[in-house]
């Protein structure tokens, strides 16, 4: 009817700029995961290199260390750490060197988009990493790592990780030294959210809970916050020619 009608056109219509952005950054967001479902190149790459890292430490600290949860959260957040640096590098170089990159900033979207697209990914595929790397941990050091409040820790500071990271590496992408430069960009503005990181990890694994670490937990969302703003914010200066 036509009372029907007015009534349905009162109602508040969904804001199409803001799915048509949404759908922007899936788009995005896909198109790095589908290539990396069919070269590997990433996931090898951060997979093989946080293997390596907890078995190196599980050998180094096997003879030295009696009690394990004293160095666990360390070897995890270095792994996390180191993997993720080389994950984040190689997303950006991989695009770079096959010219896709320009022809991506050429498209005729928000640069954000691009950013928060790049960014899911590349945090999706830390998680993935992730998945395997903290069973890992925990079956060779013994420690009970698969904890609903340890896996919230490690993927409040992976969020921060691969939101400072996706802007440092596009930044780090154009330069001749990219390899060496992102690691000492990034890792300096990443130390407060390693620390808190490693501090609440130690504190669950010593019985705490996370009311009893509520600053740590602030600390990470805090940081996860000022990082996705500040990139936001950011984006679009770092990828200018």
């Amino acid at each position: 009817s036509i009372a029907q009608t007015r009534r349905l056109r009162e109602l508040p219509q969904p804001d199409c700029t803001a799915m048509r952005y949404l759908r922007k950054v899936a788009a995005v967001f896909w198109k790095d995961v589908t290539a990396e479902l069919r070269t590997k190149d990433i996931f090898s790459a951060m997979f093989v290199f946080a293997l390596l890292s907890v078995i190196i430490f599980q050998f180094a600290f096997d003879l030295r260390v009696d009690n394990a949860k004293q160095v666990v959260p360390g070897v995890l957040w270095v792994a996390i750490s180191f993997s993720g640096v080389l994950g984040l590098n190689r997303s950006f170089v991989l695009e770079k060197d096959k010219g896709s990159l320009e022809g991506l900033l050429l498209t005729p979207v928000d640069r954000s988009a691009i950013y928060f697209g790049k960014m899911l990914a590349n945090l999706v595929f830390m998680l993935v990493v992730e998945a395997f790397l903290v069973p890992l941990c925990m079956v060779l050091f013994t420690v009970p790592l698969l904890t609903p409040a340890v896996l919230l820790i490690v993927l409040l500071g992976t969020i921060g990780f691969a939101a400072v990271g996706t802007i440092f590496a596009a930044l780090s992408v154009n330069t001749r030294a990219r390899e060496v430069l992102l690691p000492i960009l990034l890792l300096p503005v990443m130390v407060p959210v390693l620390i808190a990181g490693v501090r609440a990890t130690g504190g669950l694994l010593d019985g705490d809970t996370l009311a009893d670490l509520s600053n740590w937990v602030q600390v990470l969302l805090v940081f996860d916050i000022m990082y996705i703003a500040a990139s936001f914010m950011t984006f679009d200066f770092v990828v200018e020619e």
